[in-house]
């Protein structure tokens, strides 16, 4: 008879390395902004909605909070370094107007997720109100986190170019939530780890397909810069 227990343990292990994929997959994108010291119209929207997602599925997995999700905390633990690195950059080499409202997102996330952490553990005793409480918190980011490069989406659109959507993103999203899903599926079933990875899986695959359609046009170039292809190497 098959383990299911072990089956998911597999397949958490896979999860988070597809997650490893999906929190690794801006860096070409942020090589690219130190090159030419300049953000031009990439957005941290992903970056700032990812941050506070990992924040909270690592309150989440706390033993005081979920039990038995150590393969939760431990990849969002990675993933909160990896946004904390890419805003600094994107920081760094924003105008001045895009600082100031980096720096307020930044600051109403922080005060947000304070205010949670302390209701959770004051108001709330026992890890199933806990786990109900900050689950459902949890699934909304990670579906604003899924969701938020609709904004890149827009300018795509807008463009009809796929130079600022990055492509590895896009389908380590699609791959990340496809796995996630299926985690959530097997025994012990989690129905807030299932409902935003659903979500997810619907989303990577829209984004995939804007980007096949755009990408099959041609209309994927702006300007004479010939390597901001995003084909391989630009993501």
């Amino acid at each position: 008879m098959v383990n299911q227990s072990a089956i998911r343990t597999v397949v958490g292990i896979i999860g988070n390395v597809i997650s490893f994929g999906l929190f690794f997959s801006p860096a070409p994108t942020f090589y690219k902004i130190i090159k030419k010291k300049d953000v031009e119209e990439f957005k941290p929207d992903p970056y700032l909605a990812t941050l506070l997602n990992c924040a909270f599925w690592v309150f989440y997995g706390m033993p005081f909070v979920h039990p038995n999700s150590l393969l939760v905390v431990t990849i969002n633990g990675v993933g909160l370094v990896f946004e904390v690195v890419y805003l600094t950059i994107f920081f760094i080499y924003a105008n001045k107007k895009g600082r100031k409202k980096l720096l307020l997102y930044l600051l109403i996330e922080a005060a947000f997720f304070a205010i949670i952490v302390l209701i959770t553990m004051l108001a709330l005793h026992g890890t199933t109100k806990r786990s109900l409480i900050v689950g459902i918190i949890c699934d909304i980011f990670n579906i604003l986190m899924y969701a938020s490069p609709l904004t890149i989406m827009a300018t795509v659109i807008r463009t009809k170019s796929v130079k600022y959507m990055p492509f590895w993103l896009s389908l380590t999203n699609f791959l990340n939530g496809l796995c996630w899903t299926t985690y959530a599926l097997l025994h012990p079933f989690d129905i807030y780890v299932l409902i935003s990875n659903g979500i997810g899986v619907i989303s990577g695959t829209i984004q995939l397909i804007l980007y096949g359609y755009y990408w099959c046009r041609g209309d994927n170039q702006i300007g004479d810069d010939k390597n901001d292809a995003p084909a391989v190497t630009v993501v």
